[in-house]
């Protein structure tokens, strides 16, 4: 063997990290091969090994032979006569199997160059396999690399030594990379294929979410906390429900950290996705009220023999608890592993709606109108008769989708019904003409008489 193959054990060795071991039995391997390409008759002999010193560069190949009689030596390749073994090993007998270096002149040389190809197909191997090794067992774990290449939609990351990929369908949605970024990732798994060993990795995995808090709340690294659930929508809201089973630990306090600290790290390293923190409970609607936060339930009903979990909430919280296009719900189902269904609560719309016919019924009553006119003119803000009069026709004609004759005829109804004088009505009064002046007004020439001035009557008043 060469100084350049010494060369090539150290560069495997400290480069690629295989140990020494693999990268010698790679050599031995391709002499083996080159040995018997080399040697006539060679693949016949049953038994061959390489053996290789890594110290001095030397090569040597070994035949293991049977010794038989002088007289019945016929297999050359797998046999040996008792008189020449004895030559080599005085006390070999009948039937013993012994070892004899068959090594051509000038095979290290000659080897080289027909055992490079075979060689480095055994040394890649070896990668292969040492990748495999360090990493069969790292799969749960988070690693960090860098962003090294795109084949399609998966990325290709440097993990320095070995390279690993984040299918498409373990990326992140709402995350771009470009090459170089620095990425953290979750190993799913390490897969020993026909091509060698690939490490799978994911950013959209809930697990990786749970690492992330196992590195950042100590008491769940220390078994105080426990994780009991994680439904995610990567990239967009992450809920995690947490136990405590020291009852002097608040769970979800410990999680969050001193104002906030420890989830915002985890929030940061997901790119601003939302995390709910969820105390964990083995009562369903206690654990459905705390997860679909910060909507108010109204009520909660069970289903146990279809599993789902019918919760109601007023108008207002209805799309607090859906959340945007049903995330909320979708993950709180999925986290309490109950099918969750959130419904408005229809009770006090029905109430107000009961209120609204009983005052309609009383406005129809007062005006004398048919009860759905009232209920129209009720929910247009005519409460009342007063409320009616103050209306102008226009507006009620609008309303009801009436004319403006039957929208007087109300407003004639309503004063009639407040007890008020034709003229009271404001929006009438504004299309009388002005009253003209009586005939029997005094001349111009005539004072008028003095009591006349003290009983003069005010605009409106009976004469």
């Amino acid at each position: 063997m060469t100084n350049d193959l010494v060369a090539l054990i150290e560069f495997y060795e400290k480069e690629k990290s295989i140990e020494r071991e693999k990268v010698v039995e790679a050599l031995e391997n391709a002499f083996l091969s080159a040995y018997r390409g080399m040697v006539p008759g060679a693949e016949d002999i049953e038994e061959l090994r390489a053996e290789v010193d890594t110290k001095h560069g030397e090569t040597r190949i070994f035949a293991t032979l049977r010794v038989v009689a002088d007289d019945d030596h016929q297999d050359k390749f797998n046999e040996v006569p008792v008189k020449l073994a004895r030559k080599q090993y005085p006390e070999a007998d009948l039937n013993d199997p012994l070892e004899f270096n068959v090594t051509p002149p000038n095979f290290g040389r000659i080897a080289v160059q027909r055992a490079k190809q075979t060689m480095m197909q055994q040394l890649r191997q070896a990668e292969k396999e040492m990748i495999y090794d360090e990493f069969k067992d790292r799969a749960g774990d988070i690693v960090g690399g860098s962003v090294r290449r795109f084949e399609k939609n998966d990325v290709m990351i440097d993990l320095g030594k070995f390279e690993a990929r984040m299918p498409s369908r373990e990326r992140v949605t709402t995350e771009d990379y470009n090459v170089g970024d620095r990425i953290r990732a979750y190993v799913v798994s390490v897969d020993n294929e026909f091509r060698g060993p690939e490490i799978i990795l994911s950013r959209s995995h809930p697990n990786f979410v749970r690492r992330l808090f196992e590195a950042e709340v100590s008491e769940i690294s220390d078994h105080t906390v426990e994780i009991r659930g994680i439904a995610r929508e990567a990239g967009y809201r992450t809920k995690v429900a947490v136990f405590s089973h020291d009852e002097k630990v608040d769970p979800v306090g410990a999680c969050v950290g001193l104002r906030g600290a420890r989830v915002k790290n985890i929030v940061r390293e997901l790119n601003n996705e939302k995390v709910d923190i969820i105390r964990w409970s083995d009562e369903p609607e206690a654990f459905v009220t705390d997860a679909l936060k910060p909507a108010q339930i109204r009520s909660i009903t069970l289903d146990e023999e279809n599993k789902v979990i019918n919760v109601t909430v007023d108008e207002e919280d209805l799309s607090k608890a859906i959340g945007r296009r049903g995330q909320n719900a979708r993950l709180t189902s999925k986290l309490v592993n109950w099918d969750v269904q959130v419904r408005k609560d229809e009770s006090q719309h029905e109430q107000f709606e009961a209120r609204v016919t009983d005052a309609a019924m009383g406005l129809a009553d007062e005006l004398g109108v048919d009860p759905q006119i009232a209920d129209k003119l009720y929910r247009a803000g005519g409460v009342s008769a007063d409320m009616v009069m103050q209306m102008p026709a226009d507006y009620i004609a609008q309303s009801l989708e009436a004319t403006e004759e039957e929208a007087q005829e109300i407003l004639s109804k309503a004063r009639v019904a407040s007890g008020s004088p034709a003229g009271e009505a404001g929006n009438e009064s504004s299309s009388q003409e002005t009253p003209e002046a009586p005939e029997s007004a005094p001349a111009e020439d005539q004072e008028p008489a003095p009591e006349a001035e003290e009983s003069a009557t005010s605009p409106g008043e009976d004469a």
